[in-house]
């Protein structure tokens, strides 16, 4: 169940009413006349079966209510209602698999803006994996994964695509672009600095030294079929009520390992180093960019058609032909 927070200027009221009213999804409405400021307007509230709320959400963007109010999108967490249940058991789909297109998008653009939050967890986790590089050790390179904050951006790929947001698009490249750029420059920097000071030497990069970190710059098959099916998942977990996977999917990719190696590599002039990253990076960032984009084309497919069963469903239950019966 999603609740609609709507205020809408005076002008638009009494189709935002209507466009809510006329909706066998919406299972409650509250108005309060008067109740927007800027606008100057009314103010709705109205609980939403969350499989049919793109449909009510895109009749009221065809209003343009967007343009000179706003449309808010909660979530509800628990709710008792019977006219909520009856409103979910008409709405063909599940709740729980339902995407709600404004509310991804709206996270897309905010996972993408290139930001001193944004650059600083890219740099952090980047440097956490330069040392785990050194040491050897697996678990600060789970560390480092789960801190990179790459994955928004690379989802926003595909979303951009499918949803043909292309303003969205040039902000997520230009997002991944600058934050590994700086990521590595920094850990470049980092390098130069711990090998004047003595504490790494050449001789300690090398598989030899460090056979549990070594895939980082040995990409294989397996790297481009685990970042598509983390990327999958990754996307899944976005658009879904039922979220949970996202950590999982950092774990399992190799891209703020393998920036941290390239910083790393080289500050030491380990080229067959830097070459291997560089690789295990853009197969990684293909794969995730790749499965992103056919995950969400398929589920906008699926949910087109969702869209299309409902809109026959409320036709035939307010008496009126569909496109089908003539």
């Amino acid at each position: 169940m999603l609740q609609l927070r709507v205020s809408a200027p005076s002008a638009l009221s009494a189709q935002v009413r209507e466009t809510l009213e006329d909706d066998p999804a919406v299972s409650s409405i509250a108005a309060v006349h008067g109740g927007s400021i800027k606008p100057p307007g009314d103010l709705f509230f109205a609980d939403v079966a969350r499989e049919a709320a793109n449909d009510v959400i895109d009749r009221l963007r065809e209003l343009g209510v967007q343009e000179l109010g706003t449309i808010h999108i909660d979530p509800v967490p628990s709710w008792l209602s019977q006219p909520g249940l009856d409103a979910e058991r008409i709405a063909p789909g599940s709740g729980a698999d339902s995407v709600v297109w404004s509310e991804v998008t709206q996270r897309a653009f905010e996972d993408t803006e290139t930001n001193w939050t944004f650059l600083s967890f890219m740099v952090l986790a980047t440097l956490i994996a330069a040392i785990a590089i050194v040491l050897d050790s697996p678990v600060l390179i789970v560390g480092a994964m789960i801190l990179g904050p790459d994955f928004g951006p690379v989802a926003a790929l595909g979303l951009s695509l499918v949803r043909r947001r292309y303003s969205l698009l040039r902000r997520a490249i230009r997002s991944l672009v600058f934050g590994f750029a700086t990521a590595i420059a920094v850990t470049f920097l980092g390098g130069l600095l711990v090998g004047a000071l003595g504490w790494v030497t050449a001789d300690d990069l090398g598989s030899r030294n460090r056979p549990d970190t070594s895939f980082i710059y040995t990409p294989d098959r397996w790297s481009f079929i685990v970042a598509v099916i983390a990327a999958s998942a990754g996307v899944l977990s976005m658009t879904s009520s039922r979220v949970g996977g996202l950590t999982g999917v950092f774990v399992s990719v190799t891209t703020i390992p393998a920036a941290g190696n390239i910083g790393l590599a080289l500050a030491f002039g380990a080229w067959h180093e830097v070459k291997g990253s560089t690789l295990q990076l853009v197969i990684n960032l293909t794969g995730m960019a790749l499965a992103g984009w056919v995950s969400l084309a398929l589920q906008q497919r699926v949910w087109a058609d969702v869209s299309a069963k409902r809109a026959q469903l409320v036709s035939r239950m307010r008496g009126r032909p569909t496109p089908s019966d003539t």
